[in-house]
C-alpha cells in the first residue's frame, strides 16, 4: 500500500505520521511541489496527504503549481478517495471545492485547544474535547465548501476541521508535531515573523518548552487520529 504526499516546503513533512505509516507497512511518495516536481499518475495510491506551507491558496501567480494541485484535490475528493489535508492542505481542500479562504485578523501561533464538534466523527473517534494542539497559521477557511461539515473550531478560527463526504478531512491545526518542529519552523522567515508577532521576543524558546511538555499528548493524539484514518484505507 502506498500513500501520495503533497509537500510545499522541506520542513513541513508528515512528521510523526511517518513513523506511524512505517509501522503499518505503508510506503509513501512525496511530491515536492515547491521544487517543481510533477504530480504522478494517481492510480495505485490509497490516500492523499496534503501538508502545510508558507504560501497562501490564492498565490497562483507566485506558485503556478497551486492550480494543478487544487485540480487534483478536486478530482480525488470527488472520487470518494481518502484525503487528509493539514493547515495549508486544509485550506486547499476548501478552495478546491468552492469554499473561501482568507487572512485572519492576527495569526494563531502557539499551543492551544480546539473543541471537537463531533467527537464521534470517524477521524476524531477516541479523542477528548477540547483537544490540545499546535497552531501556526495566518489564514483560515472563512466559508467551508458546499456540503462540508465543520467538525472542530475555537474562538480564533471557526473552521479548525471539516469533513467532506465520507473520506476527506481538512484540519487547520497540526497533529504531526515532532520534537524538532518548533525549531525547524522558526527558521522559516514567514513562520518566524508570525511567531514573534504573536508571542514576542523570546517566544520561540517558550514555545519550544511548552511543545516539549505537551509532546507525549501530541504524539498520542496523532496515533489515534492516524489509526482512525488508517481504517479507511
Amino acid at each position: 500500500m502506498r500513500i501520495l504526499v503533497f509537500q510545499h516546503i522541506a520542513v513541513e513533512h508528515p512528521g510523526s505520521l511517518r513513523g506511524l505509516m512505517a509501522a503499518d507497512g505503508i510506503a509513501w511518495d512525496t511530491v515536492a511541489l515547491y521544487q517543481g516536481a510533477a504530480i504522478p499518475p494517481l492510480d495505485g495510491y490509497a490516500a492523499l496527504l496534503v501538508m502545510g506551507g508558507p504560501m497562501d491558496v490564492w498565490e497562483e501567480d507566485l506558485h503556478p503549481w497551486l492550480a494543478a494541485e487544487k485540480a487534483v484535490i478536486r478530482t480525488w475528493v470527488a472520487a470518494g478517495r481518502p484525503f487528509l489535508g493539514v493547515c495549508l492542505g486544509h485550506q486547499l481542500l476548501a478552495a478546491a471545492l468552492g469554499g473561501r479562504v482568507g487572512l485572519m485578523p492576527a495569526p494563531e501561533v502557539g499551543v492551544g485547544e480546539v473543541a471537537l464538534g463531533d467527537p464521534s466523527d470517524a477521524l476524531f473517534e477516541g479523542l477528548a474535547s477540547p483537544l490540545a494542539c499546535l497552531q501556526w497559521h495566518g489564514a483560515e477557511v472563512l466559508e467551508p465548501p458546499p456540503g462540508a461539515v465543520v467538525t472542530a473550531g475555537n474562538a480564533a478560527c471557526r473552521v479548525q476541521a471539516m469533513r467532506v463526504g465520507a473520506a476527506a478531512w481538512g484540519i487547520q491545526f497540526h497533529v504531526e508535531v515532532t520534537p524538532q518542529t518548533v525549531a525547524e519552523w522558526s527558521s522559516i522567515a514567514e513562520y518566524g515573523a508570525s511567531l514573534r508577532r504573536v508571542l514576542g521576543e523570546g517566544g520561540q524558546a517558550r514555545l519550544e518548552a511548552e511543545a516539549a511538555a505537551r509532546m507525549a499528548g501530541f504524539t498520542a493524539a496523532a496515533a489515534t487520529m492516524w489509526a482512525n484514518f488508517r481504517r479507511l484505507l
